[in-house]
């Protein structure tokens, strides 16, 4: 939420006060200077000429079934491979459920590693956590989203900021922890910027991505210039942290607000019609399309929330039995706009010339129960489940890893959610082993030890 009207104040340890302008909450990705950026790559925190790599990661909330769509057993008792049936690929080891039929036209686009557990509880919050920061937080230590550590790392390359989340940030997940699509550690100046809109709907507008009306560009920049000011008789503030936090907020909103590239970058109605409709006119699809356009135009990170709350909608999350989902919800509902939506990515990054350097990982917090349940769905399940990579380098028709006769664990190939962090980081092009500035000074790294990327996959 972006405030430009308010009468607020800042308020630093020493006394000092100053009028802000501006109040910044997901707005603010704000990164690394040039000589900083020239510094990681001395110390080993990037690879040479791999600077430019951005990913898509599609965040598939409420956890999708493994057994009915990537990692199908056909030959076990009906419980267990439940009620659809496979359709072949261009690999003919690679299968893929029948309610995913834009997704086994480009298999050979992409690969799916079956192997993936974790040991947090099954919960959705414990989950999300630990696949999109590649940890469980504990001793009171949030740890940054794998986009929080490239926009720390490598900064913002235009106006746009250097990791947003579509459509906005997830809701609640039932066990009241935090979801992890934050800086962390690394402060707020890393939170993504969350777009909190549909970009589905008639006349769709970005929120905080214009002034209020009340507000033109005029009294903007006057306000800019009289904030300057202030900044030059305050200097006791002005050499606090405080003060520079707030000022690189400030400028991160004002850059993005006065930008006619980045207004152009969420314009929707700049796309054709028929470009459009092929990515669905769907929440998903037009993210899909969103996403597209902002890795096009310079941000190094997106997050698309395929949902945004197991609660009060149609999800992942099968239970069977309402207010979740029922197995049929999921084959009517949920994957034709799912299949449409990825399905058009891939292809549009690809036929762009984008896919090399832009990977493309769709993650989940957990799988499904081997067996299905007696309302005639799937319960958390974090023992095995899958998730899948394209692009940014990954070799595509490839199944990584396998699960056993049941799909309730891994049999070949485990790995785990710092695998899977590492493995987004390689495609970057970061040092896996280096380390981020953690809590008290402290260096962490950016993956733990005994982790590394899945090289299968390249």
């Amino acid at each position: 939420m972006l405030t430009f009207t308010g009468r607020g104040k800042s308020n630093t340890c020493n006394g000092v006060t100053r009028r802000d302008f501006l109040q910044a909450g997901t707005l603010g990705a704000i990164g690394l200077s040039l000589p900083d950026i020239l510094a990681a790559k001395a110390n080993g925190a990037l690879r040479p000429g791999e600077e430019d790599k951005s990913c898509i990661m599609i965040f598939n909330l409420g956890a999708p079934s493994q057994l009915d769509t990537w990692d199908m057993k056909p030959d076990a008792p009906s419980e267990i491979r439940g009620p659809f049936k496979p359709i072949k690929t261009k690999n003919p080891e690679f299968i893929i459920s029948e309610i995913l039929p834009e997704h086994a036209k480009i298999a050979d686009k992409f690969s799916v590693v079956r192997s993936v557990h974790h040991t947090g509880a099954a919960v959705h919050d414990a989950g999300w956590q630990m696949m999109q920061t590649g940890r469980l937080f504990t001793g009171g230590i949030n740890t940054p989203h794998i986009g929080a550590v490239v926009s720390h790392q490598r900064g913002r390359k235009t106006d746009l900021p250097a990791f947003a989340v579509l459509p906005q940030l997830m809701g609640r997940g039932g066990g009241n922890m935090p979801n992890g699509q934050a800086g962390g550690f690394l402060g707020k100046a890393h939170d993504p910027f969350a777009l909190n809109a549909d970009p589905s709907v008639e006349n769709f507008k970005v929120p905080d991505l214009l002034p209020p009306a009340e507000i033109g560009t005029v009294r903007l920049d006057r306000r800019k210039k009289i904030r300057d000011i202030v900044d030059q008789t305050t200097a006791s503030f002005e050499a606090s942290e405080n003060a520079a936090l707030l000022d690189s907020n400030f400028e991160s909103a004002f850059r993005l607000m006065t930008s006619p590239a980045a207004r152009d970058a969420f314009d929707l109605s700049k796309e054709p019609s028929k470009v459009r409709e092929r990515y669905g006119m769907t929440r998903f699809g037009q993210c899909c399309l969103l996403s597209r356009r902002l890795v096009e135009r310079g941000v190094r990170f997106v997050t698309i929330n395929t949902f945004l709350t197991v609660f009060d909608e149609i999800t992942w999350d099968i239970h069977g039995s309402k207010p979740f989902t029922s197995i049929e919800g999921m084959r009517d509902q949920v994957c034709p706009m799912y299949d449409k939506g990825y399905s058009a990515l891939i292809e549009d990054l690809d036929q762009r010339g984008m896919l090399d350097s832009t990977m493309v990982c769709n993650l989940a917090e957990f799988g499904r129960t081997p067996a299905v349940n007696p309302a005639g769905g799937r319960d958390h399940w974090p023992q095995c489940f899958s998730v899948y990579f394209a692009g940014g380098g990954v070799q595509g028709g490839r199944i990584i890893g396998a699960s056993d006769p049941i799909g309730a664990v891994p049999a070949d190939r485990p790995v785990q959610p710092a695998d899977v962090a590492a493995t987004i980081f390689h495609s970057l092009g970061f040092n896996t082993e280096d380390y981020l500035p953690g809590p008290a000074g402290r260096p962490f790294p950016i993956v733990d030890s005994g982790h590394a990327p899945i090289h299968e996959l390249f």
